[in-house]
């Protein structure tokens, strides 16, 4: 006689726990062309900028009509600049339930700790604002517990993602372009930086990048954020460089 074991059927899925670092769309205005003429204007000549990128939609400071949002609309128009839109956040209850109509989840405030890309109604209310290239740091630092340093050895190629959690991360090969290396606390690439690096995940503001050969497409510390829309200083790009935090300014500093 079979045992029970073998007569179960095999295991189709199972489920877990993740841990990911999310783009937030903080949208100043329920303004749908307002939305669509900000985004087109930033990053229409930037296709590559984003890779597909899951996203959350905060609407939490959108002025107007908190109904005009049509958020099947806006989820179509962020796929236009290859972002996901995956949740909303900070909506009140009609808004979170006509995003959840159409498929959009409520994401819980701690899931979100990375970068945030602002569409407002007009450019000079924008996150980032000056200098136009860089985003407001995170409203509020989240707890700090340092943790022992991760190291990666191998380098890491287009696609991959590596989260030191609480701590540091250190990277001994390359971080290529479409690769994405996160901590909580600093980054040291000890070899040409190309992919998205962001310091600081949780709101570390003491959190610096660092690299023997800065060229990355995406750098973040704390929540503030450059990308390639807007090109590093022509005494830091390719060079050993460290990036660092200065109140609500990236600061770019060779090192010699």
């Amino acid at each position: 006689m079979a045992s029970r074991s073998k007569d179960r059927a095999p295991e189709v899925f199972e489920l877990r726990s993740a841990s990911m670092t999310l783009v937030v769309v903080a949208l100043h205005t329920t303004d749908m062309a307002a939305i669509e003429r900000e985004l087109t204007a930033r990053f229409a000549g930037t296709p590559d900028m984003f890779n597909h990128d899951p996203v959350v939609i905060d609407v939490s400071q959108a002025e107007g009509d908190p109904l005009a949002i049509d958020y099947a609309q806006l989820a179509g128009l962020l796929r236009r600049f290859n972002m996901v839109a995956a949740a909303v956040r900070g909506g009140s209850p009609k808004q979170m339930a006509a995003a959840l109509a159409v498929g959009l989840g409520e994401a819980p405030e701690a899931v979100v700790h990375a970068a945030r890309a602002s569409a407002p109604a007009v450019p000079e209310a924008a996150t980032p604002s000056a200098p136009p290239a860089e985003a407001t740091p995170a409203d509020a630092a989240a707890p700090f517990e340092h943790v022992a340093t991760m190291i990666i050895d191998k380098p890491l190629r287009s696609g991959q993602q590596v989260y030191a959690r609480g701590g540091d991360l250190v990277v001994m090969a390359a971080v290529n372009f479409g690769a994405e290396v996160i901590a909580d606390g600093s980054i040291h690439v000890y070899a040409p930086l190309r992919g998205k690096a962001i310091a600081g995940a949780r709101g570390n503001t003491a959190a610096r990048i660092f690299s023997t050969c800065m060229e990355p497409e995406l750098i973040s510390i704390a929540g503030t954020y450059r990308t390639t829309e807007h090109p590093l200083p022509a005494e830091v790009i390719g060079q050993p460089a460290q990036i660092r935090l200065e109140g609500e300014r990236l600061v770019y500093e060779p090192l010699t």
